[in-house]
């Protein structure tokens, strides 16, 4: 089973920050990270996941009605750690283009949260970013929207494209409908099919479950089961529970 990290290391950290990725990045046998995108008023890649900025930090509103530099003047508190802010999606590479390239490389699943806003431009510039940076074989592209799928296999042909849903059959049928997707992304309860129907498949199963600053249960999932439904990949909120070696970013 391939270990990814739900928006960098989550559970002990907060989501989608610098700290939760380099947290994750410095895990070692780590397959990669998860994180989201969203645009903001002046048409920067912002890293986080909610449409709004409530639920993480002391802010209000949609993130498309701030600028890049004006969320970050919010803050994200991480208990002892420095205070941390919403990242651009430009510093996430920054931080993690020499894993992403290294000899143990580290991949990196970039979530587009555009099903609820569409936002217009988000895959030419998303693309555009990865590929000036020479990132394009480490990344893989996911999103509930299948139009936007198609849109990006248009940018980039050779991507690996991955589309979410809650149930793996509504995954595969939007795959096979022919948005581009060659992974499926269900919710790891969602694993309504026998596992023989997806046979050859990437199927990288995210959770939900404990996000910082929740505290950890303690508690580790049996894998085998899992694997058993046709699940080859597991995003997790905790992956330091699965994973004991550590390496340097």
């Amino acid at each position: 089973m391939k270990i990814w990290a739900h928006r960098g290391c989550s559970q002990r950290y907060p989501e989608n920050t610098m700290l939760a990725f380099e947290r994750a990045a410095g895990l070692d046998n780590l397959e990669g990270i998860e994180l989201d995108i969203q645009l903001t008023k002046d048409g920067e890649l912002a890293v986080i996941h909610d449409e709004r900025v409530d639920r993480t930090t002391e802010g209000t509103g949609y993130v498309r009605d701030f600028t890049l530099s004006q969320l970050k003047k919010l803050h994200i508190y991480a208990d002892d750690h420095p205070t941390q802010q919403v990242p651009a999606m430009e510093e996430v590479l920054e931080l993690l283009e020499a894993r992403l390239k290294s000899g143990r490389p580290l991949r990196l699943n970039i979530e587009l949260k555009n099903g609820i806003f569409p936002y217009e431009g988000m895959e030419e510039k998303i693309v555009e970013l990865v590929h000036r940076r020479g990132l394009q074989d480490a990344v893989v592209y996911s999103t509930f929207y299948a139009r936007s799928l198609e849109k990006l296999r248009e940018l980039d042909g050779e991507a690996e494209l991955a589309i979410l849903d809650s149930r793996v059959s509504d995954c595969l049928y939007k795959a096979m409908g022919g948005c581009g997707a060659s992974s499926l992304h269900p919710f790891w309860r969602g694993m309504d099919l026998p596992a023989e129907e997806l046979a050859g498949r990437t199927v990288r199963a995210w959770m939900s479950g404990h996000l910082y600053p929740e505290k950890p249960t303690g508690t580790r999932l049996d894998l085998v089961p899992l694997e058993r439904q046709g699940i080859t990949d597991i995003i997790l909120n905790e992956p330091e529970r699965y994973l004991e070696r550590r390496c340097a970013l």
